[in-house]
């Protein structure tokens, strides 16, 4: 257990000190706070308009005009900023040689995995934390219902488990970082649009697609849908890919 916080430190310290770290969160933050301008500015000028309507001002949810595409806006941002944050988990540490020391240390490969993935989520904790402002301003404003927001935002911190597990994996793979990049982007857009080829296909296949499909997964929770299948399809990807970057992380450790 000591090893695996040494490790999560060695991590947070990693982040901390990385402007490229930096630079994506403020990205992050400055194209949601677009897409939520955008979304609550359409919100209201419908609402303005369409005032002496009772009917039609009725129909005006918040939840589901404003939050639902915002949350669903946030997770495609995630899905391309996160190759970004998990390349160099593993290819900085193959770059700089520095991956034979932790190799050669007392500390288990299991911790060596999960601490990477520890620190790795300290930074989704964080921008799930700074999204909650958006959030406080519906609330100070209007009266959004909370279930399909605490759905909404637990499905992003399950969906970017995933997201994690698949970049530490594809950064074991390479000491570079663009091609660790690349390879997870490209996994995690495969993984995306898989339910896209459902159509016309065999019921089974069908089936099949939709389930792999993290969008298929997660579109319901900001509707305030909770289906147990959804979480536990996130921490199974999460797990599998995991033992795939360990397994890696120990063939050379082995050698």
């Amino acid at each position: 257990m000591r090893g695996l916080w040494t490790v999560t430190k060695r991590e947070l310290r990693g982040y901390l000190t990385s402007p490229v770290a930096y630079v994506l969160v403020a990205v992050f933050l400055m194209v949601s706070g677009y897409f939520f301008y955008n979304l609550l500015w359409w919100f209201h000028t419908q609402s303005m308009a369409q005032s002496q309507n009772p009917y039609y001002v009725q129909q005006l949810n918040i939840n589901r005009f404003v939050y639902e595409p915002f949350l669903q806006n946030v997770s495609v941002i995630l899905l391309l900023i996160f190759p970004l944050l998990t390349m160099r988990l593993w290819a900085e540490e193959k770059r700089g040689k520095t991956d034979e020391l932790l190799l050669t240390s007392p500390v288990s490969t299991a911790s060596l995995v999960g601490g990477k993935f520890l620190g790795a989520i300290f930074i989704l904790l964080t921008l799930i934390l700074f999204l909650q402002v958006f959030t406080l301003f519906g609330f100070l404003y209007s009266r959004p219902e909370p279930v399909p927001l605490l759905l909404g935002y637990g499905g992003l911190f399950c969906m970017g488990l995933a997201f994690i597990a698949i970049g530490l994996f594809t950064s074991t793979l390479t000491e570079n970082q663009m091609v660790a990049a690349s390879l997870s982007f490209g996994i995690l857009l495969l993984l995306w649009v898989l339910s896209w080829g459902a159509e016309g296909a065999s019921p089974f296949l069908r089936e099949l697609l939709t389930y792999l499909s993290f969008f298929e997964h997660y579109k319901d929770m900001p509707r305030g849908i909770f289906n147990i299948i959804d979480p536990v399809y996130y921490l199974s990807v999460t797990l599998f890919f995991l033992c795939l970057g360990r397994r890696v992380i120990e063939s050379r450790r082995w050698r």
